[in-house]
């Protein structure tokens, strides 16, 4: 591995070592020499053997070289040169990010450059067939092979510089930088997990600040510099996650932003604070939070109105719109009617928090009581004045879903002012941080709002209605999506009312005993009227009693009415009172208070008298006749005190005011001769100016006239002077152009050198390939033969036992024959046959073909002797017979298995019977020269006992 014992020597090394190929040796060393203690000590080429360091890492992409080594920059450069080690990190990302655009442009270039080739097929058939192959189309694969590494390379360049930055107050910019860098990088490349990796990165940053305070080059969070850098991130974080649509990443940056000022206790710029609920009325909408929604924008319309110069008369009116219509998009119903415990809990801590966040309370230890409500909304935006602003077909609606009674009329007249309210909107030109305003995205809540007026009106008005005349009165939905709705408001408690599918009929009102609300209250309270009338004056002479005895009904409501309004005026008189004793309490209140301090006062006043009289040394018995007390003592000495501090006081302002007189009355004298002073200096300074201006141009053309005469006296050597120059000019391009010749040669021999190399490695490659090539053909070559040798040896071996099955069948029916013929012999004697009469076997009669099997037997079995003698030896046909083999002594017989000599297959010995007497057996005999085989085993031929 390269070493390098001398920083001037370290760059030159590293360009050889990487003009040469070995980039990693060159890399290794600097590695080992930016890591090493006595790289500190070379402070003069820290800052170039960091770029050249950088530049092989960026070429070869090993983050964790760069990361040591810019680590180590770091620990040299922290309190020294900080903006060396600024201008590194910058370095090192520009250099990274070119190139990744770099190979994101060759990656294009690569695609169009495929595209164009065949104009008439849309792609090759070796695309087709390795995207079928790979299962991934061209782009992807060039991405993945050029443009993945480099990106990923990037990234990790980011969070590198990002972890090296993070507790360094000296270079918060440069951190903001980075981040926004890679904010940018992810919203170009639309890499969303890795957005989220970096903002979680920016929260742990944060909370390793928070928690570790007692560090060394902390940033300072009050500081305002470092401030607006970690809130201009945030910022720029939150706009980043609504861009890439990523709306609960951008809700916690939202959460970022408000805990980072809760922190320091400091507000945000209202540019920010814009572009802060902006963003908040973006991720509401998505939400779904109408409500949340519009306090966001009520926020944003107060923030302009009350910030923005530029804004004019028809952007105002368009965020009042917007900011009315977000209202009442808001259901109408409390979600928590009947909630839980839990639930309620629950909500209670949402709304806490989501009131911290809309409105911003920094003091977030104080806990609100507001509730954030649709009406408490609707209130504000009347006291307020946003109605003022707002169109005027907003404000109809307004009065129409909210003010007005119009149970059979509301859902016209709501209709067309939807239909221009959709078509009003567009971006603001006087708001830049303001997002497009789209009235038109209101429409279906409002839809949906006005069916829910519109049946709660109508529910007051009728009890039961047909679902075709309740269809025909909503025509902006369907009945299923207005049963849908009806579902909704029922299960809140906004209105009462039940379907009949069977009867086709909306029954309105809750009929239950356990209703706390009576719809039909008109209806009842005329029923009874009608019977107390009937009562009073009946109409048949029965109840003339009845209504003789019953005052009159207006005597009895005038007594009432006289009674309530004295008990009103009693009621009044009481909170008048009330009132008076409040005041009353508040007024002693007061008096004690001022006598407590009175007597505090007079009190600290004696002890001041008292201890002014200690230190005089006067002893007193009595004072004003009454006897000295600890408690008169402390009274005096307060007294004291007080008066010495009020003499105190006037002395000082007595002083202070001499001191002034005198200060002004020093001015005073001093001005006229300050101005004298001044006036002569004038004068001075300017002969004084005027007489160096003289010289000054005697100098000059002193200094002309010896120029003129030095060029004068120059001017004979200029003919030298040009052949000297022309002389040093000469050699030094010819030793120019001789280095420049041995560079070209060394180049060129190092050339032919790599030239050569490659040639001999591609031989060598193309040698050991077809070495290769055909030792695996003679493999299988000999595998081939091996396969045929072994099916031969085993064809062969088939055949031989074949063969010898074929001759042990024989040689067994042979011995049958032989023991059958052996035990017709013995039964011939027992029953006294005649011995010259041989018994004849089926295969010695004549025609049976017995002579050839007979014949053919000794060679068959020869054969196999011969064989297994002979190791598997082939023996040709002419050598198994006996007539035609040479001459051979013939075996002897042997004895069968009873012992007795075998007979020959030919002629039968001659024997004698039970009675002794000779007779041969009438089967010719066999020659004397031929042999037989033996079958009771053994190997080779064998002579006959009868053979020579």
């Amino acid at each position: 591995m390269a070493t390098f014992a001398k920083p001037e020597n370290a760059l030159k090394r590293a360009e050889e070592l990487i003009n040469v190929g070995q980039k990693q040796e060159a890399l290794q060393a600097l590695h080992d020499l930016i890591t090493s203690k006595r790289y500190r000590a070379w402070q003069k080429t820290h800052e170039k053997i960091m770029f050249k360091y950088i530049e092989l890492c960026v070429d070869m992409r090993r983050g964790r070289f760069a990361k040591d080594g810019l680590i180590q920059y770091r620990i040299i450069c922290q309190q020294v040169n900080v903006n060396s080690l600024e201008e590194v990190i910058k370095y090192f990302m520009d250099l990274s990010t070119k190139k990744a655009e770099l190979a994101r442009s060759q990656a294009q270039a690569l695609e169009e450059a495929l595209d164009v080739d065949d104009l008439e097929a849309d792609k090759r058939p070796e695309d087709l067939m390795l995207s079928f192959v790979s299962g991934e189309k061209g782009k992807d694969r060039s991405d993945r092979e050029l443009v993945t590494p480099w990106f990923k390379f990037l990234w990790e360049t980011y969070r590198t510089v990002l972890e090296i930055l993070r507790n360094n107050s000296k270079l918060m910019a440069l951190y903001a930088d980075t981040a926004h860098r890679a904010f940018q990088f992810c919203k170009q490349y639309k890499r969303t997990t890795e957005f989220r990796r970096l903002c979680e990165i920016i929260r742990n940053h944060l909370a390793n600040l928070n928690k570790y305070r007692d560090q060394r080059d902390r940033p300072d969070l009050t500081a305002p510099e470092s401030l607006h850098f970690y809130l201009d991130t945030r910022f720029e974080q939150l706009k980043v996650a609504t861009e890439l649509e990523l709306w609960q990443e951008a809700f916690r940056s939202v959460e970022d932003i408000y805990g980072l000022t809760s922190m320091v206790k400091k507000m945000p710029k209202s540019s920010l604070m814009a572009v802060y609920y902006a963003k908040l009325t973006e991720i509401f909408w998505i939400s779904s939070s109408h409500l949340y929604h519009a306090y966001a924008w009520f926020k944003l319309f107060l923030l302009q109105k009350s910030f923005n110069k530029n804004l004019n008369q028809k952007d105002l009116q368009l965020i009042a719109s917007s900011v009315l219509l977000a209202a009442l998009s808001a259901p109408p119903y409390d979600h928590l009617k009947n909630a839980s415990h839990l639930e309620l809990e629950h909500e209670k801590e949402r709304n806490i928090r989501m009131y911290n966040l809309i409105g911003f309370n920094i003091d977030t230890k104080l806990e609100t009581r507001e509730v954030l409500s649709r009406s408490s909304l609707l209130a504000d935006l009347v006291s307020k004045g946003v109605m003022t602003y707002v169109t005027q077909e907003v404000k109809d609606l307004y009065h129409i879903l909210e003010n007005e009674f119009l149970p059979l009329d509301l859902a016209s007249k709501v209709q067309p002012l939807l239909a221009k309210i959709s078509k009003l909107g567009g971006k603001l030109s006087s708001a830049s941080s303001v997002p497009e305003v789209q009235l038109s995205h209101y429409i279906p809540a409002l839809e949906k709002v006005a069916t829910l007026r519109l049946l709660q009106q109508v529910s007051q008005v009728y009890q039961t209605m047909k679902v075709e005349t309740l269809s025909k009165m909503v025509p902006f939905f369907e009945f299923p999506a207005v049963e849908r709705i009806s579902v909704d408001a029922v299960k809140h408690n906004f209105i009462a009312m039940k379907i009949d599918h069977m009867k086709g009929a909306v029954i309105f009102g809750d009929l239950g005993f356990e209703s706390d609300i009576l719809q039909d209250h008109l209806s009842v309270l005329a029923v009874n009227l009608n019977k107390s009338r009937s009562m009073i004056y009946p109409s048949q002479p029965k109840a003339s009693k009845l209504s003789a005895m019953l005052p009159s009904l207006a005597d009895i409501v005038d007594k009432e009415h006289k009674k309530l309004l004295a008990r009103k005026s009693i009621i009044e008189k009481r909170k008048e009172e009330q009132e008076r004793h409040l005041l009353e309490m508040e007024r002693e209140e007061e008096t004690k208070r001022l006598k407590l301090q009175k007597k505090t006062e007079e009190a600290e006043q004696k002890r001041l008298d008292v201890k002014h009289l200690k230190k005089k040394g006067k002893k007193l018995s009595i004072i004003e006749g009454e006897k000295v007390t600890k408690q008169v003592v402390m009274e005096l000495h307060m007294q004291e005190q007080v008066r010495e501090r009020q003499e105190m006081e006037k002395k000082l302002q007595k002083l202070i005011k001499t001191m002034d007189h005198f200060e002004r009355a020093k001015r005073e004298e001093a001005a006229p001769l300050i101005e004298a002073a001044f006036q002569n200096r004038l004068a001075e300074e300017k002969v004084l100016h005027e007489r160096e201006q003289q010289l000054e141009v005697e100098r000059s053309r002193l200094r002309h006239d010896e120029d003129v005469r030095e060029k004068n006296r120059l001017a004979r050597v200029m003919e030298h002077k040009r052949e000297f120059e022309e002389r040093v000019v000469s050699r030094r391009e010819a030793e120019f152009a001789r280095m420049r010749a041995e560079r070209e040669e060394r180049l060129s021999q190092v050339l032919k050198a790599r030239k050569e190399e490659r040639d001999l490695k591609r031989k060598m490659l193309y040698y050991l390939r077809t070495e290769e090539e055909r030792l695996t053909r003679l493999r299988e070559e000999e595998e081939a033969q091996k396969r045929i040798e072994a099916e031969r040896r085993k064809k062969e071996e088939a055949e031989r036992r074949a063969k010898l099955d074929e001759i042990a069948e024989r040689q067994r029916k042979r011995e049958q024959e032989l023991e059958e013929r052996e035990r017709l012999r013995k039964e011939a004697i027992l029953r006294g046959t005649p011995i010259d009469v041989p018994t004849k076997l089926p295969s010695d009669l004549p025609g049976a073909g017995s002579a050839a099997p007979a014949a053919a037997a000794p060679a068959a079995a020869a054969a196999p002797s011969e064989s297994a003698a002979g190791g598997g030896k082939y023996v040709p046909r002419f050598r198994r017979g006996g007539a035609t083999a040479p001459a051979q002594a013939p075996a002897p017989a042997q004895p069968d298995r009873w012992g007795s000599a075998r007979p020959d297959d030919r002629a039968a010995p001659p024997s004698s019977d039970k009675w002794g007497s000779g007779k041969q057996d009438d089967r010719p005999a066999p020659a004397t020269d031929k042999w037989r085989p033996s079958f009771g085993g053994g190997s080779g031929a064998r002579t006959s006992k009868f053979s020579r």
